[in-house]
């Protein structure tokens, strides 16, 4: 299973988002770190985030993800919100 597919069946399995996207940024991030590798960026919206801060969607999201950003994941950008009503 591929870094975005484990990213992806984590999230939905802990947050049943209504919306999911999952993009692997590493081409962004040659001549960094790890030369780009582990750069992903997650679009999520789940009914999990009503009412909930920022800070606390991404202690969500980092806690489905628990072990991947010791081991894949070097940088991880969050776009993180409940559905519009």
């Amino acid at each position: 299973m591929s870094m975005v597919e484990e990213i992806r069946q984590r999230l939905a399995e802990a947050l049943a988002p209504v919306e999911l996207d999952v993009l692997d940024e590493g081409h962004k991030h040659a001549g960094h770190a790890n030369e780009g590798k582990g750069h992903f960026h997650v679009r999520i919206v789940s009914m999990a985030f009503a009412g909930q801060l920022p800070l606390k969607r991404h202690r969500m999201i980092y806690a489905a993800l628990d072990g991947l950003m010791d081991k894949g994941i070097h940088a991880l950008s969050i776009d993180a919100q409940p559905p519009k009503s």
